[in-house]
């Protein structure tokens, strides 16, 4: 048995096109790695009705615990307007030493780490308990058929995971520099102000939903949600769109929509922001005598993995690879991370997310044989001293 080469698997895993909700052949890539390892693998597709399937993959070596899981997906954002990049977004191109791609930091280079350090491991010849991959198609979508499904699957069959790690691209230069402990949480808000549509020369004769819509988007952009804490930086709040769909310069609309995010710690809860921004609705609502609509759809609560006898593990295991120490973080976007933490433990340690979702996203050779070694040294910790 020899040992999965990372930037050769990184490579076979980018030349799949696999923008979600494709699959493009990624998984077969990812089985095929793992079966000669002695994984036994579960191709598992889910499919809820209005949208897609999703292919995902569930692999385990060992029938003991405790069961050490790396999670990420295969699937990448599209890549956009191809004369943006350098190489084709699908070859795979190494140039001088960094290998260019769609999937090269977002994440398929660190699903290739991880391969080869569970091969590693294996190879050691100190195995004890289990080693998992949970890889799913469906991270960059809406993320309805896949992680949380597939966990869903494993608790149904007695299924234990009892730490893990997501190769999300959590670092800012190097390899490993920062340990993402938790996420804000993400909750996006549509509002919809109605009123009359009329001539702009009969004003009397419409009702105009725009004044109150300027209202309502300057008294919530004026909330302070918090100041954060040890943590996690404050909440933040930001309109994203405001339209009428309204191309004539001589009519008053009939409704005004906006769209915001809101990005929040701890300190919140979704239902907690739900109801301030009704306060602020209903403000609004009785100075105008407008109706209006709000729609609320919640991405993900914030989460924290305080810092303990996992995350030290974690942070050693970077310093013994790396000589650094790095960086606790709860900053960036949502991750899969959110549905794993009602199972077990879990962290986020990757390459560097300087490049993901642009053109010409890479990530150098160096970067990805270090975060192998890392996760081998993780492996190496994690099974000679379980953290309880």
């Amino acid at each position: 048995m020899s040992t999965p080469d990372p930037i050769e698997l990184s490579q076979a895993l980018i030349r799949c096109p696999s923008v979600t909700p494709a699959d493009a052949g990624a998984l077969a890539v990812v089985d095929a790695a793992l079966t000669p390892l002695g994984f036994a693998c579960h191709r598992l597709k889910f499919a809820e009705s209005g949208t897609a399937p999703i292919e995902n993959l569930y692999a385990r070596i060992g029938t003991q615990g405790p069961n050490f899981c790396f999670a990420g997906h295969t699937d990448v954002v599209p890549p956009g307007d191809a004369k943006l990049w350098r190489h084709d977004p699908f070859a795979a191109v190494i140039d001088s030493g960094t290998l260019y791609g769609r999937g090269a930091a977002d994440m398929k280079s660190a699903i290739a780490a991880f391969i080869a350090a569970a091969s590693r491991y294996i190879e050691s010849g100190k195995p004890y308990g289990s080693i998992s991959l949970l890889i799913t198609g469906d991270e960059e979508g809406i993320a309805t058929n896949g992680t949380a499904k597939v966990l869903t699957w494993l608790a149904e069959k007695g299924e234990r995971l009892d730490h893990c790690i997501v190769g999300e691209p959590t670092s800012e230069v190097r390899a490993g520099d920062t340990i993402k402990i938790g996420r804000r949480g993400s909750l996006n808000t549509r509002l919809a102000v109605r009123g009359t549509q009329g001539h702009v020369a009969y004003p009397k004769r419409a009702a105009n939903p725009l004044p109150a819509m300027a209202a309502l988007v300057t008294l919530l952009s004026s909330e302070v949600l918090d100041q954060g804490n040890e943590h996690f930086d404050p909440s933040t709040l930001n309109f994203t769109t405001i339209d009428t769909g309204n191309t004539a310069t001589n009519v008053i609309p009939a409704e005004a929509k906006a769209g915001f995010n809101i990005r929040f710690t701890d300190q919140h809860t979704p239902d907690s922001l739900k109801a301030r921004i009704a306060k602020a609705v209903d403000t609004i609502r009785k100075q105008f005598g407008c109706e209006i609509e709000t729609i609320f759809q919640l991405s993900g609560v914030s989460f924290l993995t305080a810092p303990g006898p996992f995350t030290n593990l974690l942070s050693n295991a970077v310093r013994n690879v790396t000589g650094k120490v790095p960086q606790y973080s709860t900053t960036g976007g949502t991750s899969d991370a959110r549905f794993i933490k009602d199972y077990c433990p879990v962290a986020e340690l990757g390459l560097s997310n300087a490049t993901m979702h642009k053109a010409n996203e890479c990530s150098k050779i160096e970067d990805i044989h270090l975060l192998a070694d890392i996760y081998t040294q993780v492996l190496n910790s994690y099974f000679a001293a379980p953290p309880r």
